[in-house]
């Protein structure tokens, strides 16, 4: 069998169809092989044996019986711990949920097996998604296969580095300001963040709900977008899914951009290393030879975005992540002589420092006397930011950008310093303000052999457009 760092979604179709392998096969293949390499990196939490091979039973069963099992049947997935599998452990990379096992399946997890995929295993992150270094798990850090030295960046920095190390085919990780693209610039691989309310949020637990978005990871264009094709659309469990029409992202991958417009926010080369810089323009200047017009745009109200974003997540974040109490569903303090205790108690020892620290923001910004003062002025500067958006998309049909300000940076190097590690999302955090579409891909490596993404912005719902160019840029 081709080794299953060397597959994608279509050598696996045509694998199945003509009978080079079974999805079984493939199944304990990538089991294996995630075993054998998981030590290196420590990107899984936990492998899901019994699951993946039950579904490759029916997958083949299905096969045999000249049936179509779907656009996904035998591709091995990782999925982010944040999404709940039932039956399988989701624990967010936290203490709290170190023995929770959900009762129900995700909306995308269960549309993944709908479509034939083979969920493998649930990889590590920043504890409930707070983070840009993959440092803040409870059960240690992610190291990036690429340079284990370094980090795979955040919060989905699990779900890229099982993409990059070829343990999986493709995965799925949440983005709330750059948690799927920061990851894919740093680990060399496709991330894409959908539009928000493109792909159902229904079992993704919240960290700031205005701002989470489902998307997936890959080693190539062409499967991110049959990934993101299994997993859009309505969902009657999301009232924030939208009902706009999904089309048909593989017909966007032509390779043709003649004619397309593409601007280049003048405020997100400001202060970028000078290796990353030259790799965009190197990607920009092969997307003008396609045929494409570039221009230079202004969004004049970026330099706000760390603050507005920062303001509306650790806010949201306070509320969502109250319901950890220790009453329902997390591991409970031992140390409960009184009910204020138990919640303290259980608080205290559950949550990591970058939870805490959000909490304790979150909770003073919407406190009485601030809130006006803070995160409502905060959404002042969001619709600000979206509408500097709409006036770009007005002149050119798409941006570029870079993904971060520099490649992947040493585990430990950031810790210290929290803005430091903040200011890493500089480039990302606006698309997620915004809620517009919004990609990773690979455009080169610096001297040190560090992976270096562009990011691709699209306006609302337009991801074929997206598709689009990134594919161009992809094949040249």
């Amino acid at each position: 069998m081709t080794p299953i760092a060397q597959l994608t979604i279509a050598d696996i179709r045509k694998g199945l169809k003509e009978k080079t392998f079974s999805a079984q096969e493939l199944a304990t293949e990538a089991l294996r092989f995630a075993e054998a390499e998981n030590p290196k990196t420590n990107a899984y939490l936990r492998l899901a044996p019994e699951r993946a091979t039950a579904q490759a039973k029916r997958v083949d069963e299905a096969l045999a019986k000249g049936l179509d099992p779907g656009p996904l049947a035998g591709v091995p997935v990782a999925v982010k711990d944040v999404i709940v599998t039932r039956g399988l452990k989701t624990t967010c990379g936290s203490r709290l949920l170190a023995e929770y096992v959900p009762p129900y399946d995700a909306t995308v997890v269960a549309r993944l097996e709908h479509a034939g995929g083979l969920i493998i295993g649930k990889t590590n992150c920043d504890e409930f998604a707070m983070g840009s270094s993959n440092e803040n798990s409870a059960f240690g850090p992610v190291r990036n296969p690429v340079a284990l030295d370094r980090v795979p960046g955040g919060s989905s920095g699990g779900s890229a580095a099982v993409v990059a190390q070829g343990t999986a085919v493709v995965s799925l990780g949440s983005d709330t300001g750059g948690s799927i693209r920061q990851p894919a610039s740093f680990c060399g691989v496709v991330g894409v963040t959908p539009t928000y309310g493109r792909v159902s949020r229904y079992g993704l637990v919240a960290f700031a709900s205005s701002l989470d978005h489902v998307g997936p990871l890959a080693r190539n264009v062409s499967d991110a977008a049959t990934l993101l094709q299994v997993i859009a659309g309505r969902d009657a469990m999301d009232m924030t899914s939208a009902e706009a029409p999904v089309p048909d992202y593989q017909a966007a991958l032509t390779g043709d951009v003649r004619g397309l417009r593409i601007g280049l926010p003048k405020q997100y080369f400001d202060g970028l290393a000078a290796d990353t810089a030259n790799h965009i323009y190197k990607a920009v200047d092969g997307l003008k030879r396609s045929g494409c017009e570039v221009k230079e745009v202004s969004l004049p109200n970026t330099e706000y975005a760390i603050s507005a974003y920062y303001i509306i997540c650790t806010a949201e974040a306070s509320s969502n992540l109250a319901r950890y109490d220790g009453v329902r569903y997390t591991t409970r303090s031992s140390e409960t002589p009184t009910l204020i205790d138990m919640y303290r108690n259980t608080r205290g020892e559950g949550f990591g420092t970058e939870c805490k620290r959000r909490i304790m923001l979150g909770t003073y910004v919407l406190s009485h006397g601030y809130y006006d003062a803070y995160y409502l002025k905060a959404q002042r500067v969001r619709a600000l930011i979206t509408q500097d958006f709409h006036r770009a998309f007005e002149e050119v049909d798409a941006l570029i950008t870079p993904v971060s300000p520099f490649p992947a940076f040493r585990l430990g190097e950031k810790l210290a310093d929290p803005l430091e590690m903040y200011l890493s999302d500089i480039y990302t955090i606006t698309g997620d303000l915004a809620g517009i579409p919004c990609m990773s891909v690979p455009c080169g490596t610096t001297a040190e052999g560090l992976p270096v993404g562009m990011q691709i912005l699209t306006k609302h719902f337009d991801e074929s457009g997206m598709f689009r160019i990134a594919y161009a840029h992809e094949h040249p």
